[in-house]
């Protein structure tokens, strides 16, 4: 168990900014592409919704409760949820395994979610629930959760490693994954493939929003989605005259 940030790949600003611009469903359909099928983390929402995220995994698993593992509940030297909260580094996203547990307790609260972003963190992830959270949308942190919960974590939870792999909204979570959240939820890109799906993702992005324009305008999806050779020629046409 490691207490650093982990970054197997460094994204480029280009691939960062793109990232922040395009949809977790267009992200997901080029993981689909290139063989991934389960990158969605299932019922996790954003508190924010306005938000965007985007950053490298630092993670952190949790174990169900248990009274005789308590000693160390509330020290900030042993406890791994404390060491977590002060390892984490600067555009890091805080993923919690919490087994999709929320129906018991939170996972984190909002002193420690404040101190997870003045350490710059870029957000937090859980498939728990968190507390306080008006203070966490006050707090203006990317934060997606499966529910709030007004309960303390140790009732459910005990901490037991950081960076390491874990689960979390049934996807796989590897240290260093890149982790992209928008309004409609959380996609986990393998750090290798980040660069190359950021690039494809917006050029995904950019034929989608000539094909809606020209579904919006009445025609058909019939050689339009997917596009024909004549659409293809419109849409460059199109790209040029709008410069993108």
């Amino acid at each position: 168990m490691t207490n650093r940030s982990i970054r197997p790949v460094t994204l480029t600003d280009e691939a960062v900014a793109k990232l922040k611009q395009v949809s977790t469903a267009t992200l997901t359909s080029q993981l689909n592409k290139r063989g991934l099928r389960n990158t969605f983390m299932a019922g996790v929402y954003p508190l924010c919704p306005d938000l965007r995220l985007v950053g490298y995994a630092f993670t952190l698993r949790y174990i169900p409760a248990r009274e005789d593992l308590a000693d160390e509940l509330y020290d900030n030297t042993k406890n791994v949820q404390r060491l977590a909260v002060e390892a984490i580094g600067e555009g890091d996203v805080l993923v919690i395994d919490a087994r999709n547990e929320a129906d018991q307790a939170a996972t984190l609260g909002n002193i420690l979610g404040t101190r997870v972003k003045v350490r710059g963190a870029a957000g937090i992830v859980t498939d728990g629930a968190l507390r306080d959270t008006p203070g966490f949308q006050e707090l203006a942190l990317p934060s997606y959760i499966r529910a709030p919960h007004a309960t303390t974590s140790f009732v459910a939870h005990h901490p037991v490693e950081m960076q390491v792999p874990i689960g979390c909204g049934g996807v796989a979570v590897i240290p260093g994954d890149v982790i992209v959240g928008d309004a409609e939820g959380v996609v986990v890109i393998p750090a290798k493939m980040a660069e190359s799906v950021a690039h494809d993702a917006y050029e995904q992005e950019i034929r989608e929003e000539f094909f809606q324009q020209k579904v919006a305008g009445g025609a058909s999806i019939l050689g339009v989605y997917p596009p024909n050779e004549q659409t293809l020629a419109e849409f460059e046409s199109w790209r040029k005259a709008q410069g993108k």
